[in-house]
């Protein structure tokens, strides 16, 4: 994100001469005298730091208007922009400054043709999710120095996230070599964040004895991405939710997790839950909308619903020609998308 800083007083001068304009011609030569002096880079005065692009737009906005009422609408947006900031109460998104976010995701379809590895790549854990998923969910719902906790943290995906991000996390994964292997990965990077993975079962584990020895008040975010039932599984813990030998057994032991979650997330701040559907004896079993509920029933409303595609996965590989055959024979279709829940304690 390239930025420019901009002298306070001009911006204040400026935005003063278009609220009294009274033609287009002088609204444009305005604009033309800010962008003049704004090359000129004067060092000598107070300045703020924008987003170039952003304030490009705003700019090009009241360049283009075709009245001087739509010119002033804009120009008041530059001076909420500049002096009037509208902090969130659960992120650092600044509202004022909303056409800074191009990258914060806020349509319910996500389609990502292809895993960001500007992180570690982790291709060997068969559960780890892309990372976009944990990055936008931080970004949206998280400060700088947050906490943020994973009870299904395989591979370490929202871990190394959060550390690239200056956010704060706790792991807890149940398979001891996965935990000491994404433990060795964590280690080798460098972020502000704090990390610490833990190895154990998270309907049980003493969260509230892991947030004392860190000095945590309250988590501020929760992203659990549990197994979809059986369809991988993951260890021989019987405490697994891949081991769960039914689906309510599976759903069972999944709001023992959220529950010691949820008692430690503070008032009013989220949970994402990345889940997906599973097929079984010719009947889709709508997993996701299964779990959905059961965190609904406990102490959570929902805000959103996102579809995510994803286009390859181990189970699958190499055999997508068969799966349409299955399909086609079948009469059912693939699965090519998962979900994210997203849900607000209350």
């Amino acid at each position: 994100m390239a930025e420019v800083r901009i002298p306070l007083h001009l911006i204040d001068d400026v935005v003063n001469r278009l609220r009294i304009a009274d033609s287009i011609d002088t609204v444009r030569e305005i604009v033309r005298d800010l962008r003049m002096e704004i090359d000129a880079k004067d060092a000598d005065c107070e300045t703020i730091s924008v987003d170039e692009d952003a304030f490009n737009q705003i700019l090009d906005k009241i360049n283009d208007s075709r009245t001087t009422e739509r010119a002033q609408h804009y120009a008041d947006e530059i001076y909420r922009m500049i002096f009037k900031p509208k902090k969130l109460p659960y992120s650092d998104i600044d509202l004022s400054r909303w056409r800074e976010y191009g990258d914060v995701m806020t349509d319910s379809l996500w389609i990502f043709r292809d895993r960001d590895y500007r992180g570690s790549k982790l291709g060997w854990y068969w559960g780890n999710f892309v990372p976009q998923i944990p990055r936008q969910m931080m970004m949206r719902y998280t400060k700088r120095g947050e906490w943020v906790i994973d009870p299904f943290s395989g591979s370490g995906t929202t871990l190394i996230e959060a550390k690239k991000m200056g956010r704060n996390a706790i792991g807890i994964e149940i398979n001891p070599d996965v935990s000491i292997r994404s433990q060795g990965i964590l280690g080798r990077m460098h972020g502000e964040g704090i990390t610490r993975v833990y190895t154990g079962d998270s309907m049980s584990m003493d969260v509230k004895g892991i947030m004392a020895e860190n000095g945590i008040d309250a988590f501020s975010l929760a992203i659990l991405h549990p197994p979809y039932h059986d369809i991988i599984k993951f260890s021989d813990n019987p405490e697994d939710l891949s081991n769960a030998r039914t689906i309510r057994e599976f759903l069972d032991m999944l709001i023992r997790v959220v529950r010691n979650v949820s008692r430690n997330l503070a008032e009013g701040r989220f949970m994402a839950m990345v889940i997906g559907d599973k097929y079984r004896k010719g009947e889709w079993i709508p997993l996701g909308f299964y779990s959905m509920q059961a965190v609904l029933d406990n102490g959570f409303r929902l805000k959103s619903t996102i579809v995510k595609n994803f286009e390859f996965t181990r189970g699958k590989a190499g055999s997508e020609a068969l799966w349409r055959y299955r399909a086609l024979s079948g009469g059912f279709y693939v699965f090519k998308h998962e979900y994210i829940f997203v849900f607000q304690k209350i």
